[in-house]
């Protein structure tokens, strides 16, 4: 591990993914790095890290993290880890649960069985822990009701980290743009839904999410690795206050911007995903940290996005069965 003039090697499974290439560069800008490591398997093809190959202190290391004893030196020589690598989403780990426990779960609680003291860890845990939601806002003391697969890998995991003294971040919902993009989350979705097909038919228009920038969520993790010492063993929910939404009013707000959307709403079928809560982030924001983008920051940036992106290779862009996984017949 890195010691000299608190210059650190920083350590990230599936760093290559939507979270990561946004959080990488937020520790370059404002880290003291003398290592960063990607540990990431490129399920998805995707080509994120050449951004970082011109820095002389980033190595890249092609790498499934079920492989153990591969990954085990990488853990031993960093200071900070942040494992990302999941398979993520409701779909994804309902096809395949043995490949979605073994990289949600089983990789973190490798790395936390091999720490030492004085590494960190830093973890990111999904607020849909949070299931169905009681009356009132969900804080980081209500109960943990994952209501689906992905859901109870990583509340599972989160046990693990915290067993440590890691912290874990419980994600609301994010959104935003992404150098390995993804437009199967919500926000996401709905704006490329606003911009191409014109029109959308919303089922269970009630249920209500948090939401976050990506940049907000690069910044929480740069926030308490900054603040690791006063915050270790704790969790964090890490959403927008002024953004606890129902889905009706998420694609009116979208509507704004794109106003030749049309919105249907139907009581015909039902969302396989369950969620519906209202979220507190007043933990984290009592520490200092506050978010810089608003949800309608992100839609407008989402519109100049897709401008970019090639329509017809949107399924490039969601998390669906991983390239290279278990069986494609």
């Amino acid at each position: 591990m890195s010691t000299k003039n608190s210059y650190i090697n920083i350590l990230i499974t599936g760093g290559a993914g939507y979270l990561g290439s946004v959080i990488i560069d937020y520790l370059y800008q404002f880290g003291q790095i003398n290592k960063l490591t990607v540990y990431d398997s490129l399920m998805y093809n995707q080509t994120s890290c050449i951004n970082y190959a011109h820095k002389r202190n980033f190595e890249f290391v092609h790498g499934d993290v079920r492989n153990h004893e591969k990954l085990l030196p990488y853990i031993e020589e960093a200071d900070v880890i942040i494992p990302l690598a999941a398979i993520v989403g409701f779909p994804a780990c309902e096809r395949d649960k043995d490949l979605a426990t073994a990289v949600n779960y089983t990789h973190v609680k490798f790395i936390c069985d091999n720490i030492k003291p004085g590494q960190k860890i830093i973890y990111p845990n999904t607020n849909s822990g949070y299931g169905i939601g009681e009356n009132g806002e969900c804080t980081e003391e209500s109960p943990l009701n994952p209501i689906s697969h992905y859901g109870v890998t990583k509340v599972n995991a989160e046990k693990e980290i915290l067993k440590v003294g890691g912290i874990s971040l419980r994600l609301a919902t994010v959104f935003g743009s992404s150098p390995r993009m993804r437009m199967d989350l919500l926000v996401n979705e709905f704006v490329y839904k606003a911009l191409t097909d014109k029109y959308i038919t919303i089922f269970e228009k009630n249920f209500v999410r948090n939401y976050i920038h990506i940049r907000d969520v690069a910044y929480a993790f740069n926030f308490v690795k900054e603040n690791y010492d006063r915050l270790s063993g704790n969790t964090f929910n890490v959403g927008l206050s002024d953004a606890n939404l129902s889905k009706q009013q998420l694609v009116e707000k979208i509507q704004k911007y794109v106003p030749d959307f049309a919105i249907t709403y139907s009581d015909y079928y039902e969302d396989p995903d369950k969620r519906d809560y209202i979220v507190s982030n007043k933990k984290i924001e009592k520490e200092g940290w506050r978010p810089q983008y608003s949800l309608d920051d992100g839609i407008k940036e989402l519109i100049k996005t897709y401008k970019i992106l090639i329509t017809d290779l949107s399924s490039k862009y969601r998390n669906g069965f991983p390239l290279g996984y278990g069986n494609r017949t």
